[in-house]
């Protein structure tokens, strides 16, 4: 079974996807697996590990490690095509729909491809839309592109369409690590009765309520990071998972 059929899978069986979002740049070497293993022990369904920025040079190793620890997926969630390991199970193979910098639309996607390849990493098409959070959050000042605004569903909703007839097998509705607000129910919504495909929606999902009214409102799989490196106790952990699986 591939990953994709995996994560699809969780959602038919769950109702809903918990991913938890592991930053490398944030967390020392055995914090990171220490963290890893306490979600997969406790109700996390797969483990994105990805930064914006990547001051570590040793993410191949740091995902080995954790990959040694864990019996869920361990998928990269790459801030530019350098950010791969030979030990992760897939690959988020994002484009950065939303923005108007070609270098996140295919530049990124054109070096990264053959590395990918030769790696063997399952590649997932994800279209990536970074949706207004209230203040700059850093995939917004990486990639230099501007987030949907939030008032716009309809925009959203028009790119979301786009990344479905290109072919792409998830949408990531994004509003950024340490969004000050995440992507507001009624926009998860109006995109979810639009496109067919999955939805990924992440950023300023900081208590396990928030992360129930999005599963209401149409996510297929929650993304949870910010909150549980400030505050990761195994209960937490698992109020999360409680409220997004159905």
């Amino acid at each position: 079974m591939s990953i994709l059929e995996y994560l699809l899978q969780v959602r038919e069986e769950k109702g809903a996807g918990y991913l938890v979002l592991l930053d490398p740049d944030k967390v020392d070497r055995t914090t990171l697996v220490e963290r890893a293993v306490q979600c997969a022990n406790n109700g996390a369904d797969a483990l994105l590990i990805g930064s914006s920025l990547l001051f570590s040079s040793d993410l191949d190793e740091a995902v080995g490690q954790v990959k040694q620890s864990v019996n869920i997926p361990v998928i990269l969630f790459p801030g530019d095509a350098d950010h791969l390991s030979r030990y992760a199970d897939a690959i988020l193979f994002l484009s950065l729909l939303s923005g108007r910098n070609p270098h996140y639309l295919i530049g990124a996607q054109c070096r990264a491809a053959p590395l990918i390849k030769c790696l063997e990493i399952e590649p997932i098409p994800t279209g990536y839309l970074l949706i207004d959070s209230g203040h700059t959050t850093s995939a917004e000042f990486m990639s230099d592109t501007r987030p949907i605004p939030r008032e716009k569903p309809s925009i959203a909703m028009a790119h979301a369409l786009a990344a479905e007839y290109l072919g792409m097998r998830l949408v990531y509705l994004e509003a950024g690590s340490g969004a000050r607000l995440p992507v507001p129910s009624d926009m998860i919504r109006q995109v979810r009765d639009y496109v067919s495909i999955p939805l990924i929606v992440g950023g300023g999902i900081r208590d396990p309520q928030t992360a129930s009214d999005k599963v209401d409102a149409g996510a297929d799989f929650i993304v949870i990071g910010t909150i549980l490196e400030e505050q990761g106790t195994r209960q937490l952990i698992r109020d999360f998972a409680d409220a997004i699986h159905r």
